[in-house]
């Protein structure tokens, strides 16, 4: 075992004894995971467009179950587009959707993409947001771990330690380790394979009036229109790069697709595991 592997694991072990050690696994026979978020937890366009592909919260629950010796689980998943801490608390879906779940043992937390654009004096706000949820999730759900989960690469920001990126998760890891919590750090996983292919795992969303006329019909398959929305060009992989690929903006949305929460559900599960069983073995 290699020095960081070990630090590594002390690391969890002392970070999983300081919390409490009951599990709820008995709780319909299954370990109850719980993640908030905003649309990068969510994942509506993969869960539209590929309806009967393993979601991100499958895949965690099938990434934890091959590893052989752990209780079974259920990973709910209540990501919301557009949410922001204050939004989660402020109009009640909090109150609703999070208090009451019963039976939570672990509890991930990503926010701050969106609550980078919308509070003011983010720097000050955002850590304050983020620990008052904690308060709030530790007296509703006191069984629970809680793990605070850095943001991916947004934006223009691809590249490792971006500023724009860098700012959000300095306060993500801040506050986890101020709170004596355990953060799951996916960012760095996500920019190494990023950087295989600046666009592999994200999909492209693409309004329909930028797409010039003479092609449009090559993008009708492909056309989803919300309520109340212009209509857009939807899809989650390069199948149609070839043809948009040199339209600006064609590669702006940044989500994942089903290959980036790949990646983030693989780097969940390799840390939620060896916590899972550490929890066990002292129960």
């Amino acid at each position: 075992m290699s020095t960081k592997h070990m630090i590594t694991t002390l690391f969890l072990l002392v970070l999983t004894l300081s919390v409490p050690s009951r599990s709820h696994a008995e709780y319909e026979g299954k370990i109850q995971i719980l993640l908030l978020g905003d649309s990068s937890t969510e994942a509506s366009i993969p869960r539209k467009l590929a309806p009967n592909e393993p979601q991100f919260e499958d895949v965690i629950r099938i990434l934890l179950a091959a590893e052989g010796d752990l209780p079974p689980t259920n990973v709910i998943n209540l990501g919301v587009s557009g949410e922001f801490i204050r939004r989660l608390l402020d109009s009640g879906r909090y109150d609703k959707m999070v208090a009451k779940l019963p039976g939570l043992d672990y509890i991930f937390i990503r926010y701050g993409l969106n609550d980078v654009a919308k509070i003011k004096e983010f720097d000050i706000a955002f850590p304050t947001d983020y620990r008052e949820l904690i308060a709030r999730l530790r007296k509703d759900h006191p069984d629970a771990m809680l793990i605070p989960t850095t943001n991916i690469p947004w934006g223009a920001d691809l590249k490792a330690n971006a500023p724009r990126s860098k700012r959000l998760n300095d306060h993500v890891r801040r506050v986890a380790t101020e709170e004596k919590l355990i953060c799951c750090d996916i960012y760095p996983r996500y920019a190494a394979e990023q950087d295989k292919g600046p666009n592999m795992l994200n999909y492209r969303r693409f309004p329909l009036a930028k797409i010039p006329e003479k092609l449009r019909e090559v993008a009708k398959p492909y056309v989803s229109q919300a309520r109340g929305r212009a209509p857009t060009v939807e899809v989650l992989d390069n199948r149609l790069d070839a043809h948009f690929g040199n339209l600006p903006g064609w590669f702006s949305d940044r989500h994942p697709n089903l290959a980036g929460y790949r990646v983030i559900a693989d780097e969940t599960a390799k840390v939620l595991a060896p916590i899972i069983r550490q929890r066990s073995r002292t129960q």
